[in-house]
């Protein structure tokens, strides 16, 4: 009974702090303004389906994608044991769902498989990240706390997975010592640690099983938890950002409606325009950003193949557009926890996501040429919160760089964005 209101307390105590921490999300995400994504229902949920469930654009690397998959099917089937682990610490039993014979007999082999598979998965992929010298696992911006969290999550997958076959290596031992029918012999993989094992007494045996059975849980719970704050909160949020992803051709950039409106009345003072509640043109902070925007920075997996294909990067520019979607979280967390802070008031502290967080030097560099966009997972889109920087920059701001400007005022005075008059523009064709 003890045992049972600890695992109660402690389950309490989890639910806690993950509806905190995704109420906290929630908070900040709810900052930016209502976006327009929210046409085209079903092709919306197919792309979901396809780019989010079934990691479609992951195959383009296929031996990562392999190892990737490995790891996202464990992590969801594995997980359905929990169901049984839940059970069996609420009500004392242990293998509640033992009853069900050799179809639990099968069901339990694939998860040890599965667990096997993950175990090597994840020490392949903490050698490739860490002893493999892939450039874009060595870019600024994924050292100290980004290098470390990602570190953190294979070391814990491999503790967990260790967990549950070690739980079941001493529970076959003592099947086979005491044919108690709660137990469940002959498993697949856990069989590697019996040899460890068997030297151990029936009551140390019990001690382990028991120890690893609150060790997988305890790490299960804390993990949901750690999740949460960690860059892996895309398992999650790839579902909701790849369904309210860009539709349009990558080509196609989003016109602010404001400026659209205006246009349209210039062309003809009776036209029919779209009502928009003006704030500011582009952006400047991240209460600016549409929420998908928003979504899409905490979805972020910092995987950096965005930044391993942009053309301003890889030409040695500042710009990196994973560092441009960590910047955004970053500045919604520190919006966030100073809200906490004053009891949910906001008060300005005379910060930007422009300049103190993205300088004007990354703002420019980038081609919008959409290959960030294009190589992203799960379909983020690195280049439209670019695009709208410096839409503040210029309309707000009167700020970009003199060949920018230069063109400004040629296509004012010449029609053109060359510096020659209408007149003298064809003269070229005579020579």
């Amino acid at each position: 009974m003890i045992s049972q209101i600890i695992f109660a307390l402690l389950l309490a105590t989890a639910g806690y702090f993950i509806f905190k921490r995704y109420q906290f999300v929630k908070g900040n995400i709810l900052l930016g303004q209502k976006g327009p994504e929210t046409d085209r229902k079903g092709e919306r949920l197919k792309t979901m389906i396809l780019v989010a469930f079934g990691q479609g654009k992951m195959f383009s690397k296929p031996f990562v994608a392999i190892l990737h998959f490995i790891l996202y099917s464990g992590f969801l089937i594995i997980n359905i044991e929990v169901i049984e682990i839940v059970l069996d610490g609420l009500t004392g039993e242990h293998r509640s769902f033992v009853g069900f014979g050799g179809y639990y007999r099968l069901l339990i082999n694939l998860f040890e498989v599965l667990a096997g598979l993950v175990i090597v998965a994840c020490v392949i992929l903490f050698i490739r990240r860490n002893a493999g010298k892939i450039k874009r696992f060595q870019s600024a911006e994924l050292t100290k706390w980004p290098k470390s969290d990602a570190n953190i999550i294979l070391i814990v997958e491999v503790l967990l997975m260790s967990a549950l076959l070690i739980m079941n290596a001493a529970d076959s031992i003592l099947t086979v010592r005491s044919a108690t029918p709660a137990r469940v012999p002959s498993f697949w993989v856990s069989q590697i640690y019996q040899p460890l094992l068997t030297s151990f007494s029936t009551h140390s045996l019990e001690g382990i099983s028991h120890f690893f059975w609150w060790f997988h849980i305890v790490g299960i719970l804390g993990f949901i938890v750690y999740l949460s704050f960690s860059k892996h909160l895309h398992i999650l949020l790839a579902f909701p950002t790849t369904y309210f992803s860009k539709l349009k051709a990558p080509g196609n950039l989003s016109n602010d409606k404001a400026v659209t409106n205006e246009v349209k009345l210039m062309l003809d003072p009776n036209a029919v325009v779209e009502s928009v509640e003006f704030t500011r043109f582009g952006v400047k902070d991240v209460s600016d950003m549409q929420r998908t925007q928003l979504l899409s920075a905490y979805s972020c997996t910092e995987c950096g193949r965005c930044t391993s294909v942009c053309p301003a990067n890889q030409t040695g520019k500042l710009l990196s557009p994973r560092k441009v979607m960590m910047d955004v979280r970053d500045r919604m967390e520190e919006i966030g926890n100073a809200k906490a802070a004053n009891k949910g008031v906001w008060v300005e502290d005379g910060k930007s996501l422009i300049r103190d967080y993205i300088s004007e030097e990354e703002i420019w560099a980038c081609t919008t040429c959409n290959a960030c966009t294009d190589a992203c997972p799960i379909n983020i889109n690195p280049m439209e919160v670019l695009v709208d920087l410096r839409r503040y920059l210029i309309m707000e701001e009167s700020k970009s760089p003199d060949s920018i400007t230069s063109m400004f005022n040629n296509v004012e005075n010449n029609g053109a964005p060359w510096a020659m008059s209408v007149m003298n523009r064809a003269d070229w064709t005579n020579e």
